[in-house]
């Protein structure tokens, strides 16, 4: 399935307001959005979720960890995410049961996507959840990975662009991906097979590009391609393109 959300319609429909800044829904349901009595998708199966999340100036966000893996792509401002600088744009990643944090926002504040190929009802909070995370080791692997920030080019840097050039970020033998795709005036390129994952998100960093056929997609316009799904072709527009595809490993049941 390839599920297309376009961030003009998502920011004027979803953006939320919360304690220390903004939250805006993209794709799927989270914790917040569920109806009073919706019962949340089952576990371990495939579920797209991806929203924005925008923190105010030294906003602190304390260390957790969630139920499902998950990647984080800083896309404005920056700060501190545990030990790493985080700038735009950075892609962290963490598996399932994989403690992180804090995220402490610069002066700027910090905004990121979270995206997840399955369903997560929430972070769960460090010291008080420490004995959940010491139970789930035996059956969960621990990986946290985060890129060096790498600003996205300009239109002056993508008019330059003889042809599309890929860049690979992270890239593991389980299917954990990172890729940079940049497309000069109405280029075009094929991404990564799908089934060599457990899904992908791809997130238009700038200019404008058509995702496996969709409409024309603004900044921020995120997409999921999900594992079933023949490698998706993107095309720029006039001014080119540069877009982020990240991969979820392949979905295992848990280590017995």
């Amino acid at each position: 399935m390839i599920v297309t959300a376009d961030s003009v319609t998502a920011r004027a429909s979803h953006r939320r307001k919360t304690g220390s800044g903004w939250n805006t829904a993209f794709i799927g349901k989270n914790k917040n959005t569920l109806k009073d009595g919706e019962t949340p998708p089952e576990p371990g199966v495939i579920y797209p979720m991806a929203f924005l999340v925008e923190k105010d100036p030294g906003a602190i966000v304390r260390p957790h960890f969630h139920a499902a893996d998950q990647f984080q792509v800083v896309t404005q401002g920056g700060g501190r995410l545990g030990r790493h600088d985080i700038n735009s744009v950075a892609v962290h990643y963490t598996d399932a049961y994989s403690a992180y944090g804090p995220i402490v926002a610069a002066c700027e504040g910090v905004s990121w996507f979270t995206l997840r190929n399955t369903w997560d009802q929430g972070a769960r909070y460090m010291p008080v959840a420490r004995e959940q995370l010491r139970a789930a080791r035996a059956k969960y692997q621990h990986r946290e990975t985060t890129t060096a920030p790498m600003a996205a080019w300009g239109e002056a840097d993508l008019a330059r662009l003889a042809k599309a050039d890929r860049v690979t970020e992270m890239e593991t033998a389980d299917g954990v991906g990172s890729w940079r795709f940049r497309l000069p005036a109405s280029g075009t390129a094929i991404g990564p097979d799908p089934g060599n994952g457990g899904g992908q998100f791809w997130v238009v960093l700038s200019g404008g590009a058509s995702c496996g056929g969709s409409a024309l997609l603004p900044v921020e316009s995120v997409v999921f391609v999900g594992p079933e799904d023949a490698a998706v072709s993107v095309a720029a527009g006039p001014l080119g393109a540069e877009l982020l595809c990240v991969q979820f490993p392949r979905l295992n049941p848990p280590r017995a």
